[in-house]
C-alpha cells in the first residue's frame, strides 16, 4: 500500500451515508470518534433500517431492532443525530429516486464533508461487494453534484442548492489516500461496533462478530501505510493505553469537490 496522507480536517459538520446500520461500525467510526471529540458536527443518514440483515429475525422485527441498535452505536462516538430514509434492505436501486433522497439529505443538513461507504464491486481483498453498498456509494457521489445543481431537481425541497462540500471519503475503498489516526478513539469504536449485539449474534462464528479482533485488524492493515510522524504519535498513545506498540488508523479514499 503505498504511504497515505492525513485526512482534512479544515471542516465543521459532516454527514455520513450508508445503506445499513452497523456500516459505519466497520471502519469509520473512530474517526468519527477522533472528530466529535474535536467538536465537529457529524451526523448519520442510513438509507434502509436492515431489516432483511438478521436471518433468524423476521423484517418487521428487525428493522426497528436495528435502528434502536444504531442509535446506541451512533451515541457512543458522539453522534446525536440519526436518520433513515427507509429504502428497503437488499433491494436498494441506484437511480434518480434515491439520488433525490440523498440531495434532499445533503441540502437539509448542509455538510463540508460527506464520509460514505465502498462502492467498488469488490473490497480490499477481492471479496464481492453488495449491490445496496454500490449502489448507495455511487449515488452519494451523484448527489453531492444534485444538491448543488436547483435545476435537476426543480420541486426539491430544501429548495435552495447546497454547494458547500469539501470532500468526500469513501471508508473502506480498495484504492485508499488518506488514513485517520485513531489510536486514542478505538476503544469506542469498538463500543459503538459492539452496540449491535442482535447483528453480531446473528453472524454466529463469522470473524466480522468479533468486533475488536476485526476492528483492530482492520486498522492495522492502514498504519503501516500512514505518514511516519501519524504512526509515531498513534504509537505513543496506544503504548499509554497499554494495548501494544503499534498505532491504528482508519483509511479512505478521499476526493476534494471543486
Amino acid at each position: 500500500m503505498e504511504q497515505l496522507e492525513t485526512l482534512p480536517e479544515d471542516w465543521t459538520r459532516a454527514l455520513a451515508i450508508a445503506a445499513h446500520p452497523d456500516d459505519l461500525e466497520y471502519g469509520a467510526a473512530g474517526a468519527i470518534a477522533r472528530w466529535t471529540d474535536a467538536g465537529k458536527d457529524v451526523r448519520y443518514l442510513l438509507v434502509t433500517r436492515g431489516e432483511a440483515g438478521i436471518d433468524g429475525i423476521p423484517p418487521h422485527e428487525c428493522g426497528p431492532l436495528r435502528e434502536a441498535e444504531q442509535r446506541a452505536g451512533a451515541a457512543e462516538v458522539g453522534v446525536s443525530v440519526v436518520e433513515f430514509l427507509d429504502h428497503r434492505d437488499g433491494v436498494i436501486e441506484y437511480g434518480l429516486p434515491l439520488r433525490r433522497d440523498l440531495a434532499a439529505a445533503i441540502r437539509r443538513h448542509r455538510p463540508e464533508m460527506i464520509i460514505t461507504g465502498n462502492h467498488r464491486d469488490t473490497w480490499g481483498g477481492g471479496g464481492w461487494n453488495s449491490p445496496d453498498h454500490r449502489n448507495v456509494g455511487r449515488a452519494v457521489l451523484d448527489a453531492v453534484g444534485d444538491a448543488g445543481n436547483r435545476w435537476i431537481f426543480p420541486d426539491l425541497e430544501p429548495a435552495e442548492p447546497w454547494q458547500g462540500v469539501k470532500y468526500v471519503a469513501v471508508a473502506g475503498s480498495p484504492e485508499p489516500t488518506h488514513a485517520v489516526d485513531i489510536s486514542a478513539t478505538l476503544d469506542r469504536a469498538v463500543a459503538s461496533l459492539e452496540a449491535h449485539r442482535a447483528y453480531l449474534d446473528g453472524l454466529g462464528d463469522h470473524p466480522m462478530a468479533a468486533a475488536r479482533e476485526f476492528l483492530e485488524w482492520l486498522a492495522d492493515l492502514t498504519a503501516p501505510a500512514t505518514a511516519t510522524a501519524a504512526r509515531r504519535r498513534s504509537s505513543c498513545s496506544r503504548c499509554s493505553a497499554g494495548s501494544g506498540a503499534r498505532g491504528h488508523s482508519a483509511a479512505a479514499r478521499v476526493s476534494r469537490i471543486s
